[in-house]
């Protein structure tokens, strides 16, 4: 303070001297003895006031001027400091009008507009808030689509295009590959001084809505979907085997015989499995489109907010992330219950309902609007400036709490960006120096490998939970979209916001955030035992239960006495629910003779492998032995689940907050935007990018009924899943998950060297 006020009164004794000088020479009243004598005191006033004056302004002006391209333009205390020895009013003057127009020219920065439309009833949205609106507008956007949309419409998707579950754990690996060859160059220019990550985030956004439109393209270039080959899929007697895997070949190669023949109906029955590229070229454009989304939208808002208010601004931003999936599933749930091809065809001529086996829902509605939205919420991000008014200001007041290695860290950091802005170092030598400054920092390393965990588990589930429920429970796609959406949205969303509200009402340091991570990562371990709660396999007669109604294991056998003579295919699959609550393969199967319409549902009678009392008239009712339909479910386990669930999602959820802040706080500042880039790039390549490819391959191991067709190769959906062991490969997963994530987190807390004294971001120490 002394120092200061000893700076300000010789500038202001320098300013009335100067002021003096010039306005006697203007009236010409000085003779040239008064001039001299004038001249005199002045510079005795210099020296008087450099004797009182302590050496360290004197100091820091010497460190201004060692490095002034590094210097920071916008510090108006180091601006004023470096214009104490002006030796003339001339130099005052031409510092100052420099000073003015740099500032001017700061302020035309951080206008809100779009190139030179910037009319000053806009600028009311050049605040914190408004920008953290239409990121998180963005981030659901995200959300929605990629973990939503398609999370809900993979098992209809699989149905469709006859794809298996690893075909589409593939599909879901593609937004985090094209996420981590994409996350090193958007985090490492994009954070750069002076580059605009409003821009990028916008531009990302207008790729996703062009993967949005590319993800429904298969539905436009196969045939229409048909629920049945045949108008009438019945016994037909007639055929007669020696044998009943005789008569099962030679009807299936009769079916495909029909087929070739018939080569109008013969396209929609070809392998589809060329689809897959489709969609994982769509996918590959939501990866690289949302990669700005969570590393430059995060920094952006990091640093144009206080210390503070960062974890609520951060903590508000991740909760609309984790809105945008339960928004997906509702919406794309409730897209389920229209029928594929309804602008063609009407189901109810079909005699199909929405709780067919064979019912397809319209999956791809969803992405026309997910893409006009995208294509939107860009237009506002588009006019944000490259830093908000006041945020200079805010980042010379936080302090910094990196790791204790930070005399290192910052040197290498300092050294990194003065050479960038002289140009003297090239690129591959300036990111190898930024990395292995990152890696020597323990806590950083151990916060990604539990982001690594973490990301693995919640990736697997968020692509083929909403699959196990409708599977495990014997419910329709639509309401196993709601139950995640309604999951999703208090537990995935309030965990999120309660995490970085607790932050700050607690007012926790680094060491602090890790240790609630590690309590509620522990509490989520737990509670994995949620995935055991299961059913018991839906009866299905050949595969679960024997046609006789007796409980059976091993490879399906479909075919019994009752049906050997019906001349069924495997082809065909149309199952159907007997009044003994027993799901066959197809009405044929079952040994249905003849086949009834009634609005939009299919009636069976005569069927000889239901044991009932077929035409049997009971008060004018004909009681069919079948109907197109599911069979209700007799096990009562769903509640059960989805409350264990709960709070094992709360949670998990609640931990992510934390574990974003405590990145952030253990590095340096300049060095948030790539370590937040290397960490997704650990995240995704340890974590979410082999997550789906496992599940969807442990998914296959349970199945133990495929689909098939007369493409061989073309492989087929699975049909029937062993309950029993899709949930303890489940909960094997989760739990493993999990406990790595506590270990992670422990190595993290106890490795962590908080600073001796904090340290300003201009380097100072706060005192």
């Amino acid at each position: 303070m002394r120092q200061n006020i000893c700076v300000q009164f010789h500038f202001e004794r320098r300013s009335v001297r100067i002021a003096a000088v010039a306005i006697f020479s203007l009236v010409g009243t000085l003779s040239e003895e008064e001039s001299e004598t004038m001249a005199t005191v002045a510079t005795n006033a210099d020296a008087d006031a450099a004797a009182a004056a302590p050496p360290a302004p004197l100091a820091l002006e010497s460190a201004v001027n060692v490095n002034p391209k590094c210097a920071n333009v916008n510090n108006n205390n180091s601006a004023r400091s470096s214009r104490l020895g002006s030796a003339s009013g001339a130099d005052l003057d031409t510092d100052t009008d420099a000073d003015a127009d740099t500032d001017a020219a700061l302020l035309l920065d951080q206008r809100f507009g779009w190139c030179s439309f910037q009319p000053q009833w806009l600028q009311r949205f050049c605040t914190a808030k408004w920008a953290l609106f239409w990121l998180c507008w963005g981030g659901a956007l995200q959300g929605l689509i990629v973990n939503g949309l398609i999370n809900v419409s993979i098992s209809t998707i699989e149905r469709r295009f006859g794809l298996r579950s690893r075909q589409m754990g593939l599909v879901a690996s593609g937004y985090d590959l094209a996420s981590f060859a994409c996350l090193v160059p958007v985090t490492y220019y994009g954070g750069r001084k002076g580059a605009s990550k409003p821009r990028f985030i916008a531009i990302g956004l207008m790729v996703m809505g062009l993967g949005s439109l590319m993800f429904l393209l298969p539905n436009f270039l196969v045939a229409p979907y048909r629920a049945t080959i045949a108008e009438a899929n019945v016994c037909e007697l007639g055929s007669s085997s020696s044998s009943p895997n005789q008569n099962q070949n030679q009807t299936m190669q009769y079916s495909c015989e029909v087929l070739n023949a018939g080569h109008g109906e013969r396209e929609q029955y070809d392998s589809l499995t060329w689809t897959v590229w489709l969609f994982f070229g769509a996918q590959l454009l939501h990866g690289a489109g949302a990669a700005p989304l969570f590393t430059l939208g995060v920094t952006y808002i990091d640093e144009n907010v206080s210390k503070k208010m960062s974890s609520v601004y951060l903590g508000i931003y991740y909760t609309m992330a984790t809105v945008g999936p339960a928004i997906g599933y509702v919406l794309g749930g409730q897209l389920l219950l229209i029928y594929t091809d309804w602008m063609t065809v009407d189901p109810v001529q079909l005699s199909l309902t929405s709780d067919s086996k064979v019912w397809i829902g319209a999956w791809w509605l969803g992405f026309i609007f997910a893409a006009a939205m995208c294509l939107l919420i860009a237009i506002p991000i588009f006019g944000y400036p490259k830093s908000l008014p006041g945020a200079d200001k805010l980042q010379l007041e936080k302090v910094s709490e990196a790791h204790e290695a930070r005399t290192v860290v910052e040197q290498d950091g300092s050294e990194a960006a003065c050479s960038l802005a002289d140009g003297r170092r090239r690129l591959g030598g300036q990111l190898s120096r930024a990395v292995l400054s990152l890696l020597k920092n323990p806590t950083f390393f151990f916060l990604n490998l539990a982001g690594a965990t973490e990301g693995l588990v919640i990736a697997g589930f968020a692509a083929f939970l909403p699959k196990q429920i409708e599977n495990q429970f014997s419910i329709s796609p639509m309401l196993s979209a709601l139950v995640m959406g309604l999951i999703t949205v208090p537990a995935g969303g309030g965990g999120t916001f309660l995490g970085g509200y607790l932050v700050k009402k607690w007012n926790l340091a680094c060491s602090g955030i890790i240790k609630m991570c590690l309590l509620a990562t522990t509490v989520a371990a737990f509670f994995t035992f949620c995935f055991l709660v299961s059913c018991p396999n839906p009866k299905f007669s050949g595969v679960t239960t024997s046609y006789s109604l007796e409980a059976r294991s091993g490879p399906p056998e479909l075919l019994a006495n009752c049906n050997a003579n019906c001349g069924c295919s495997r082809s065909n699959y149309d199952p159907i629910c007997g009044t003994n609550g027993v799901m066959y393969y197809s009405p044929c199967f079952a040994g249905c003779g003849q086949e009834e319409h009634v609005e939009s549902l299919k009636r069976y009678h005569n069927c000889s492998c239901i044991a009932s009392v077929g035409w049997v008239d009971d008060g004018g009712a004909l009681h069919p032995d079948a109907t197109n339909l599911k069979c209700d479910s007799t096990c009562h386990s769903l509640p059960y689940f989805v409350g264990l669930c709960f709070v094992l999602m709360i949670f998990t959820f609640l931990a992510t907050m934390p574990a974003l802040s405590a990145t952030l706080r253990c590095v340096q500042d300049e060095q948030r935007s790539f370590a937040l880039g290397l960490q997704w790039i650990k995240v995704r390549l340890l974590g979410t990018i082999p997550a789906p490819l496992i599940f969807g391959a442990l998914i296959d191991e349970s199945c133990i009924l495929w689909h098939e067709s007369c493409d061989e190769q073309a492989g087929g959906a699975c049909l029937v899943y062993d309950n029993f062991y899709i949930s303890r490969y489940m909960w094997l997963l989760a739990l493993i998950c999990k406990l790595g994530s506590v270990v992670f987190f422990l190595c993290a807390w106890w490795f962590y060297v908080p600073p001796s004294k904090p340290v300003t971001a201009n380097g100072k120490e706060d005192i």
